[in-house]
């Protein structure tokens, strides 16, 4: 059966939306537009380039996470650099790595800019702070100027995923000057809003699959340092909009995937934990297509 699908972002945690894939698989179920935020929209486009879920679990399980953190080369001790990486580059790490991997992987499929593709069928939330919106990849490229279907799939999807601090900022060029492109969690982590639409009849059935839980079994953040309190911010401001959105309607179309034992960019993980994680993201998708009336 064709539905459309759409994949919250929550960085390293995304591998539990591996594990909630192949039970989607399992059933028989195809998808024909997907649409993701940071984690999600890598999954989102390996779906969207062909993929199975077999393929994918293949792989992440031979991807080191930790090749993505790609710090900048300098002869100031590291601590400082640190620092520095903050202040004038806005990121610890560069994200090169991240695209590069993106673009040999989605290339094997032939998949390099957004032409390659059908039509809406790979949407991607990115949010650029330099205008303070947000931005839906390909759809929103024409107000700067850019051919949407010209622009790279791997550029985009690592603009998903450019975590604020973390990642540095990705520089997009336009008619109007600089644009800096960051994490689309900063405004959307789950962009159901794009097949989900009140008034608007829906065309197949649209399936979520959300790293979190139901927004009233929510565990209370726990702040207590500067650190702690970042943290909170960050996952209250990501999850605030969507939660806000999310009726009781959208609910019985949503698998939750309450992850509160692991960090978004917790990037040292064991091959065990990878298995828990995609286990974790199984596990909640088959209690939910059992029950799933769509």
């Amino acid at each position: 059966m064709n539905i459309d699908g759409v994949f919250s972002g929550g960085g390293i945690k995304g591998f539990a939306l591996v594990g909630a894939l192949e039970e989607i698989e399992s059933r028989g179920f195809k998808f024909v537009r997907v649409a993701g935020t940071s984690a999600g929209s890598i999954i989102a486009a390996f779906i969207a380039a062909g993929y199975s879920s077999k393929e994918i679990y293949q792989l992440i399980s031979e991807l080191d996470p930790a090749d993505f953190l790609d710090a900048r080369k300098t002869i100031v001790p590291l601590k400082f650099t640190k620092w520095l990486l903050l202040y004038w580059r806005l990121g610890l790490y560069k994200g090169n790595q991240l695209e590069k991997w993106l673009q040999e992987k989605l290339e094997v499929k032939g998949l390099r800019t957004f032409s390659d593709l059908p039509p809406k069928s790979l949407r991607v939330i990115a949010s650029d702070l330099t205008n303070g919106q947000m931005v839906v990849l390909p759809d929103d490229l024409e107000k700067y100027g850019i051919v949407p279907g010209a622009f790279s799939i791997a550029k985009a999807i690592r603009m998903s995923c450019s975590i604020p601090y973390f990642f540095e900022p990705v520089k997009l060029r336009s008619v109007n000057g600089l644009n800096l492109l960051v994490d689309g969690g900063v405004l959307s982590n789950f962009p159901m809003w794009l097949f989900d639409k009140d008034q608007v009849k829906k065309v197949r059935p649209v399936l979520g699959i959300k790293l979190s839980a139901i927004e009233y079994e929510h565990e209370k953040h726990k702040i207590s340092n500067g650190i702690e309190l970042f943290g909170a911010l960050f996952e209250t401001m990501k999850d605030a909009h969507d939660s806000r959105y999310i009726s009781k309607k959208h609910v019985d179309n949503i698998i939750f995937i309450p992850m509160e034992a692991v960090f978004t960019t917790e990037f040292q993980l064991t091959n065990e934990k990878k298995k828990l994680l995609v286990d974790i993201g199984r596990q909640h998708a088959k209690r939910f297509l059992n029950t799933w009336s769509y």
